[in-house]
């Protein structure tokens, strides 16, 4: 690793409420990147915490300047987190990980090295997850072969744990002016020469995740409906079904009826009703999912609201390039601008 300059590393660990543990994982961090032959930037998004994290990232920018930070004004998600990070980051080369060390900084230094060789995009993928719970485990397994197999990006075992070029890190702030983002699949649609490391999921190391359910589901739909008109397609198969389960029960009514059978027709016609019925609300349902994307990008509010940063100057973290949308705002306590 001595034979290569030194350069700037930054890395990006989104946070939220993570005061009982951000200071251990952010000196495990430092740790494991002490001797990767890099300078180093580590930069912590608050993402509206409702705890004591970012007092406890100001109290430790201010004994190491390498540690700097940016709350938001309210929760507004991890994927905005990631999009603030890497807007905020100034290295050569920008790794995104979760600050519950359940990514293993340890692997950074190998990613560095990935790196070096020409990789532009290092991916950390998940060997094992022997630590999530079975339920975990399928629903991440189902979801990731459906988008792989529907978006044509690579989402198998994939994680946020990555290592991006500064070009990529400028296609994916300033190049795409989307605001639903899916950070693992932009990582893999941009398209330049990827490496992949395995490692194994580790166990959390404070606290509890922080991922319900609902916000599960909600990040699979903005996935899906980012990557993948698929869905769309479904409503025309949909309609191509029904079609011909309307033409077979006009046969068979006819046959009966030139066959001088009564024809009852009610339960028949029950059938009908619910099959099409159903058929009609999925179809309403997945062009809605998309108008509903739609309507978020035409109202082109920012990704997220900065409140305060400490170690960062609010103009560069910005990026603004006046030729496209912003991403996101600083908001001034004092001033409201």
């Amino acid at each position: 690793m001595d034979a290569y300059p030194p350069k700037l590393l930054s890395v990006v660990v989104p946070a939220h409420n993570e005061a009982p543990g951000i200071a251990h994982a952010v000196d495990v961090m430092l740790q494991a990147l002490a001797s990767c032959g890099m300078n180093l930037e580590l930069i912590v998004v608050d993402d509206g915490s409702r705890d004591e994290t970012f007092d406890r990232v100001r109290d430790m920018s201010q004994k190491d300047a390498r540690i700097k930070g940016l709350r938001f004004t309210r929760n507004f998600g991890k994927e905005a987190a990631l999009l603030a990070g890497l807007a905020a980051a100034t290295g050569d080369a920008v790794v995104t990980i979760d600050s519950d060390l359940q990514h293993p900084p340890q692997l950074i230094p190998a990613m560095i090295e990935a790196w070096h060789k020409g990789a532009m995009v290092v991916d950390a993928v998940k060997r094992s997850r022997d630590n999530d719970g079975p339920f975990a485990r399928l629903r991440a397994g189902i979801f990731n072969a459906f988008l792989s197999k529907l978006g044509g990006i690579n989402l198998q075992n994939s994680s946020d744990f990555k290592l991006l070029d500064r070009v990529v890190v400028d296609a994916i702030t300033r190049g795409l002016p989307e605001k639903q983002r899916f950070y693992r699949g932009l990582a893999d649609w941009v398209g330049y020469p990827h490496a992949s490391i395995p490692f194994d999921v580790g166990a959390r190391a404070e606290g509890q995740g922080k991922w319900t359910l609902w916000k599960l589901m909600d990040l699979a739909t903005t996935a899906i409906v980012s990557f993948t008109s698929a869905p769309l397609r479904i409503v025309t198969i949909l309609g191509f079904l029904t079609l011909v389960f309307g033409f077979a029960v006009a046969a068979e009514a006819l046959i009966g009826w030139f066959q001088g059978r009564a024809v009852s027709g009610f339960t028949t016609t029950i059938i009908t009703l619910l099959i099409v019925g159903s058929f009609i609300m999925i179809s309403l349902g997945i062009i809605g999912e998309y108008i509903a994307k739609i309507y978020d990008e035409i109202k082109a509010r920012p990704s997220y609201l900065v409140e305060s940063t400490v170690g960062i100057n609010g103009d560069e973290m910005l990026r603004v390039d006046l030729t496209r949308p912003r991403q996101g705002v600083l908001v001034d306590r004092r001033t409201g601008l």
